[in-house]
């Protein structure tokens, strides 16, 4: 099945004067999502073709790990003393947060510019809001001058709105799991193809290791773009090391620092990124690619420190995670098993129509506590009925939380002085991570 543009553009996502502008757009386009270029196409045509003047790009798409080997691919070339572009999605507390132009995100009154400026362009014809957004982030990115671009696909590949792009120096395909199954089926290796629409005739694609059947369709598609295939495994390696890992290509070994992004998984990121740029003809110094120790990305196994640990026992940490998916809580529990010093409570919240089953089985063996929670605000919040009895039905026993507050002073309540420091993870949905940073006061960058 076909994939169009990010699955929802809803109001509660967008604020301030940024939003008033986000609203009238809302109004042009009767869905939020759409499976035709056809409308940006023409948008960026009026606009005079901004997406055919950006700096080398390197275009990344998949399933899970996409964020994150973005915030590498940031963090390596500011090492290295690259002016760096950056549009990823969605936002968790300001739709700037998608924009970050040679190194600072976007200000509200440059955002703010753009969209009106889009907005009279346009004229009323039918947009979607999110090919408004990639028509804004191209052209900022056309005007604001820098020396890459890392582009994150919104939702599958071949219909996003960012595959208008006319070619890249590289492009990246991070591991493929089942989500957005309403707009991209649930067959892995038709997934993959929607997600391989990405590749460009003869720019070289890198790829996470993936099942047989989805490495084949990757494979096929590239082999169709005369596109050099690299794979996570076989074409280039990454090692886990005492001090750090060990990677390996054709061009030589690399001594890498451990990355900053927590969790096994995070290795396989940092390799994704560090094949790419070692790739993208832009000649960085192999000192560049320790970039990844200093990496940041929030909600991705993120240790909060503000206003919800006031109240927490001593020495109890707090994390929080967007992970949303059953490959994501594959990928959790493969960190979580590495959490035995200590007790491990779960408050968990997601997005209605996701696979909470799929998401918590994989968990619910590691974990001493459940407590499904939605948050007012929180766009699209899965009821809490809901949670629970997806919990019970995948082997477990979850409470009501009903919300994170009340969720965490239940523990703190019922804490022991004797206890042991216990972990609490809030996890689920990005859009509850989004809202789980606004009640700790933290910024998200």
């Amino acid at each position: 099945m076909a994939t169009g543009q990010q699955t929802s553009t809803p109001q509660s996502e967008f604020h301030g004067r940024t939003g008033a502008v986000v609203r009238r757009l809302q109004e042009l386009h009767p869905k939020l999502i759409d499976l035709s270029l056809d409308r940006l196409e023409v948008l960026l045509a009026r606009l005079g073709h901004p997406e055919r003047s950006l700096p080398p790009t390197i275009h990344v798409a998949g399933t899970n790990g996409k964020g994150s080997t973005c915030a590498n691919l940031r963090a390596i070339g500011e090492a290295a003393g690259l002016k760096v572009h950056v549009m990823t999605s969605p936002h968790l507390l300001d739709v700037t947060e998608r924009f970050r132009l040679a190194g600072q995100l976007v200000s509200e009154d440059q955002l703010v510019a753009t969209l009106e400026e889009i907005e009279q362009v346009n004229d009323g014809a039918p947009i979607t809001v999110f090919e408004v957004l990639t028509a804004a982030g191209f052209l900022l990115f056309s005007r604001v001058p820098a020396d890459l671009l890392v582009l994150e696909v919104g939702l599958g590949g071949r219909f996003d709105a960012t595959n208008v792009i006319p070619t890249a120096r590289a492009c990246i395909i991070t591991s493929i799991s089942l989500d957005h199954q309403a707009f991209l089926g649930d067959d892995l290796a038709g997934i993959a193809r929607e997600k391989a629409g990405i590749i460009k005739r003869g720019v070289p694609v890198f790829v996470a290791p993936q099942p047989d059947d989805v490495m084949a369709a990757i494979a096929e598609i590239a082999r169709t773009h005369e596109a050099p295939l690299y794979r996570l495994g076989h074409e280039f390696t990454i090692t886990p090391r005492q001090d750090g890992l060990l990677y390996q290509d054709e061009a030589g070994k690399l001594t890498l620092p451990a990355p900053a992004l927590h969790g096994p998984h995070q290795a396989q990121n940092s390799a994704l990124a560090v094949a790419a740029l070692r790739h993208a003809g832009l000649n960085l110094p192999d000192t560049a690619f320790a970039g990844i120790a200093s990496t940041c990305w929030p909600a991705r196994l993120q240790t909060l420190h503000g206003t919800l640990t006031h109240d927490m026992p001593p020495g109890w940490e707090l994390l929080l995670d967007g992970g949303h998916n059953p490959g994501a809580g594959t990928v959790l529990a493969d960190v979580l098993k590495t959490w035995q010093d200590r007790p491990l409570h779960l408050i968990v919240g997601l997005k209605d129509s996701k696979d909470v089953q799929g998401f918590l089985r994989p968990l619910i063996p590691h974990v001493t506590s459940i407590q499904a929670v939605a948050e007012d605000g929180q766009h699209l919040a899965m009821p809490v009925q809901t949670i629970l009895e997806a919990a019970a039905a995948a082997g477990g026993t979850a409470l009501p939380g009903p919300d994170i507050r009340t969720a965490l002073k239940r523990l703190r309540d019922s804490a022991s002085p004797t206890d042991r420091p216990a972990r609490v993870l809030i996890c689920g949905s990005l859009y509850l991570a989004g809202c789980a940073l606004a009640l700790d006061g933290a910024s998200p960058h």
